[in-house]
Parts: structure tokens; sequence; C-alpha cells
């Protein structure tokens, strides 16, 4: 399609064969576009922005060098993947991303052909386009392989691990280190592009293979010969270590000079073995307020492009995340033993205020989940009194050293789980609707749900205080609203409360879902507990209610197979106590992204969605007069697990 004068570059691109006609005179102007189309749709939509922003160079030449959709491109985390989902016919679209029934957030297989695999959790590009590498190799298909991963995501041990065999095996494979913090090296400019494009051209690649032919005949010269190649590049460009993994380093190139950019990809292209490019990018790149704050815009809410993005005048409730982040100030300033670690979210965790009235006792460690783990163990063993911050979805992670280093060796490690049960917007990789069923079966572990604001402050002062592994998972957002209390006071363990005494039925809530136990409670005039412990169990009392009640219902934001309600069940069973028990729950499906409102409901994690559950079931298991007190209510479309 030829562009007309009318006609913006951008519209007449619907997929990267479109990009690939343009001349390379013309991408400076896409680029252009797309910056404006970005900030355009942020004033508008919620989503990821400054990483996206910034790869904008980058994507343009990925795809006009690399024929996709059969050349693989695999994107970390997927942050920075906006304009590859523009380039590829998602434009129209993007609007949607995130929403119910929308665009996904991160690359998805079953969205485009372009998405080559889908992603969410960092520093996994490098092992998914290695293993392709090895599956093309095999089956003897000509199509390369491209990891892109930010500097972020080579913090996290599993990108070495398969730098370290990648290096090993030899095979065609081209990392792109998309260094958009320049936290590896600050060489950028005229000289280190040039430099960049001389290290992967034909000269200097045939001089290198001619070299080692000519001096193999002479072991000693030939590794004389390589250790002076690698001691004369390691004075100019920080690529020493990718060397030592068996990667020929190229870079840095500076990922805004397209023109260079595309000159050193197209050399990269022909190369064969395992390639690193390093590209030094700025995050936020062309919005002013992004490049002044690449933090404060790495997601973002509707805003006025002209102001920027401004606090909110209206008084707000406070987050889970802020009372943890409140909490931890006040008892670090009890006890000097508190140290607080987090894998690379301190934001989102609350841990701002902690890193500056603590900064000696505050320790990132960037995006190493498994390190955070047993690093805390390892400082509970000698005295410390750690407590880990960190999304439920990222201890996933990390599962192995909770079980290793912290529940074998009965340490002392607080746990405060944030983004508990439905994300939202993130989807399927972020939702943290697993830590209640891989949490309770370990040992020495106590577990515990906070069903409101107050009741979290309670539970982390509880849990600190205990001299063993504790695991306090709350959900993302605010609470029902009530008062916090200033004054600690620790719970007793392995006891809930009961909130309301009805009969008949009996509604045992654990964590978030109370509110929702206490409204359809009210309609039916059953009995409400909030559960409050997930282990150890208040087991005297739900023997007690199974005596005293007709039927038994658990209700909880996790997965239903193997979660709170199934202890439950495990109790009545071990007792010999023949009870109908529902388990009202999460499905036993991925939940896809949308808002939490829409996916709670989706789900039947509601209310209505209780009495839904109750009513299908409670015929024959109780009497019809709690029924009949109960006001009817129908779900439409609602799926209810």
């Amino acid at each position: 399609m030829k562009k007309t004068l009318s006609t913006p570059l951008l519209d007449t691109i619907d997929s990267p064969a479109d990009l690939r006609r343009l001349p390379i005179s013309s991408l400076e102007t896409l680029a252009g576009e797309l910056r404006e189309f970005l900030l355009h749709w942020a004033s508008q939509n919620s989503g990821h922005f400054a990483a996206s922003l910034g790869a904008v160079e980058l994507t343009i030449a990925l795809h006009y060098i690399y024929n996709t959709p059969d050349d693989r491109l695999i994107w970390d985390v997927g942050h920075q993947a906006y304009v590859h989902k523009i380039l590829t016919g998602r434009r129209d679209r993007l609007h949607t991303i995130r929403k119910t029934g929308g665009l996904a957030p991160f690359p998805k297989r079953e969205e485009s052909e372009y998405d080559a695999f889908g992603v969410g959790h960092s520093s996994t590009s490098i092992s998914i386009a290695l293993g392709m590498a090895i599956a093309n190799q095999r089956l003897g298909v000509k199509r390369k392989s491209v990891a892109i991963i930010g500097d972020g995501g080579m913090t996290a041990g599993m990108a070495f691990e398969a730098l370290n065999h990648a290096g090993d095996l030899g095979c065609d494979l081209l990392v792109v280190l998309n260094d958009n913090e320049m936290a590896i090296s600050p060489n950028v400019g005229a000289i280190s592009s040039r430099f960049a494009q001389l290290l992967s051209g034909k000269l200097y690649t045939m001089a290198r293979q001619t070299g080692k032919q000519v001096l193999s005949g002479l072991p000693p010269a030939l590794e004389l010969a390589k250790r002076a190649e690698e001691h004369i590049k390691g004075l100019i460009v920080p690529g020493t270590l990718f060397e030592e993994f068996g990667f020929n380093y190229i870079g840095p190139v500076d990922g805004h000079d397209l023109p260079a950019l595309i000159e050193t990809m197209r050399n990269v292209h022909d190369l064969r073995g395992p390639q690193l490019l390093h590209v030094l990018t700025k995050k936020g790149k062309g919005y002013g307020p992004a490049e002044d704050d690449p933090v404060k815009y790495h997601a973002v809410t509707p805003f006025d492009p002209s102001k920027g993005m401004v606090p909110s005048q209206k008084p707000v409730s406070p987050t889970y995340s802020k009372i943890f982040g409140d909490w931890i100030c006040d008892m670090a300033a009890l006890d000097s033993r508190l140290v607080a670690i987090t894998p690379a979210m301190r934001e989102g965790s609350g841990l701002v205020r902690f890193q500056h009235e603590f900064p000696d006792r505050y320790f990132d460690v960037g995006i190493a989940e498994q390190h955070s783990v047993t690093i805390a163990a390892g400082m509970a063993c000698d005295g410390l009194k750690p407590v880990v911050a960190i999304y439920s979805t990222f201890l996933q992670r990390a599962y192995d050293q909770l079980i290793h280093d912290v529940v074998c060796q009965n340490m002392p490690v607080l746990f405060a789980i944030d983004r508990a049960g439905v994300v939202g917007e993130d989807g399927p990789t972020h939702n943290g609707i697993y830590d209640l069923s891989f949490l309770r079966c370990l040992p020495n572990i106590v577990v515990m749900a906070p069903a409101d604001e107050n009741e979290c402050r309670q539970m982390l002062y509880t849990g600190f205080m205990l001299n063993q592994p504790v695991a306090v998972r709350y959900p993302r957002g605010t609470g029902p609203g009530v008062e916090i209390k200033q004054e600690m006071t620790a719970l007793p363990i392995g006891r809930a409360e009961v909130k309301r005494v009805g009969q008949g039925i009996a509604i045992l809530a654990f964590g978030s879902t109370l509110s929702v136990a206490l409204e359809a409670g009210e309609q039916l005039d059953a009995t409400v507990v909030n559960m409050r412990f997930i282990k150890p169990l208040d087991t005297d009392l739900i023997l007690r209610l199974a005596r005293d009640h007709d039927l038994l219902v658990t209700t909880e934001e996790n997965a239903v197979h193997g979660g709170a309600g199934s202890s439950v069940n495990e109790v009545l069973m071990n007792a010999e106590v023949k009870k109908v028990v529902l388990n009202h729950g999460l499905p036993d499906a991925l939940i896809m992204h949308g808002s939490r409102t829409d996916i709670l409901k989706d789900a039947g994690l509601t209310s209505e969605g209780l009495l839904a559950l109750i009513r299908r079931h409670s015929s024959s298991t109780c009497s019809s007069k709690h029924l009949r007190s109960a006001k009817t209510t129908t779900l439409k479309g609602r799926r209810s697990p």
C-alpha cells in the first residue's frame, strides 16, 4: 500500500510484512508516530507505558530484519511488547488491552501467530528461545530464535542458567539485552555504536575465524590469541562476562539510532552460534515526564499528557500494600532485628517508606525470588528477623527454597504475601490463587489470611512474634474499610472468630471472602465464621459447627482444589464425621485477564454466587425454612465453581 500525504505511515502497517516494504529512511518517521500513538493510548487507558516507549526502535528493527512470524521473537515478561502488538495487526484493539475480553497484557500464543510464546514472569526468554533453537536444529528447520530480555531480567539466576547452557551447546541463537536502565554500561553514542557495527560485521567475523584456523595447529598460540582478543574487547566493551559463557558479545549499540541498530542487526542475523547484542535504550523515551520518572510511568492509568500523572485529590482507603508498609516501619522501630527483603518489588509491596527510613535494613535482591527466600533463611539462622515481601505469583518461583531452606530448618521468616487471590488485568500468570494450596501442606508453617485492614496489621504482628515460618496472605487493593488500630495485639494461634450466629447452615470464610459470607449469611440466617487461620485450623470449632448445623460451606479466594476448604473436608473425614460440605472458591481453570470485579462475578465468588451454590445443593441437606428466608437471585451467564 502506498502512503499518501494525508495517510500516516502507521495506518499503512497491518503486519511486519508491510513494515519490511518501507525504506529505512521512513522508519524514523514511523517511530515518531508510534510514540504519538502510545501517548494518545496511555492518556485514555491503563497499562504498561514507559518500557514500550523505550523499545520503539528496537521493535521496528527486529521485525524489519527478521522474517516474523516464521522467525521467533521471544519477549521477556512483555512490558515492552506493546509496540510489537501494534505492528502485528492489533493496533485498532490496543485500547482493549488488559480489559475483560480484550487483548492480553503480555504476549499470548492464542492471540497472535506473532506471539511465539506466552510470558508473564521475568527471565524465561533465553531458555525458551534456546529450546526453540534446539528444536529447529534437530528438525532441520531454518528459522531464527531471538530472546529480548530487559536488564532487570538479567538479575535472575534462570537467565544465567540458560546463557551457560546455550554457550555450551553452540546453537544459533540471538539474545538481545535491552538495557533500558543503563545498568551494565553507560557507553553510548557514535563511537560505541560504530564499534558494535564493526564487531558484528563480516570483516571482523572473517578475520576472527581465519585467525582461529591459522592458529589451530599451534594450540599455545591459539590460546594466546583468544586471551588477547578477550582482553582487548574487555577494555572497550563490557562483554567479557558474556564471552565467558560462550557468546559472541556485540555492543553496546544506541537503541534509538535506527540506521545503526538495523545495520548491526542485519550483520548479526547471518552470524552462526550464540550471539548477544547489547542495546542501550531509555525507558520512557520521547515523553519527558516518563523519561524523568520511568518507575512512575512504568504502568499508568488515564492522564492528561500536557500535565502528566498527578496525584488524586480524593481521599482513598489504604491498600493492603500500604497497611503492610506502615506496619513494617512501626515494627522496625520497635525491633532492631527486623530486616526487609524484596525481589525487585519495592513500590508494589509498599516498601518505599521503609527503604527511606531504614536503608541499612532494606535488601532488594533483584528479580531473584529463590535467592530472596534463602538469604532470609540465612539471616534468620544467625539472629535476624527477616520479612520477605513478595507477590503470591512470585512466591511460586521459590517453592523449593521455601521448603528446603525455611520450612525444613524451621526458620522464623515472615512472608508478607501480597496480591493473593485474583489480581485482574495482568491475567493468569499474575493471579495469586494457588498459595493456600501449596502452603497448607507444609509442616512447621503458620498460614493466616486477614478479612480486613486491621486484621492484616494484627496478623503481621502475630507472625513476626512467632519463632517459626509464617505466611500472611492478603489481596490486591483495598479492604472493606475497617478502622486500623495502631496498637498491635497478637492473635491466639489457630483460633477462628464467630461473626454471626444462625441456624442450619454454617459458612466458614477464609480471608477476603468474609464480606461475601456475611451478605449471604444475612439472607440465609446462617452462622458465619471468620476462620483467620488456614494452618493450624480451629478443628474444635469445625467439629462443633458440624455437630450443630446441617450444612457446612467454605469460601475462599483461592483455587478450590486443594485449598482451605479441602482442609476442612479433611478434618471431618479424619474425625469420621459424615457431613455435607460445599467448597466455594475459584474454578479449576486459568483465570483470564479483566477487572477484578468482573472476574470475581464471572467465577461466582460473590454473595450471589455463594447463594446460588448453596441453593443448588441444600434442598436435600437442610431445612427448607432457611432457603425460604433468602431473597431470590439469579446468575445469568456466570460460572460457579
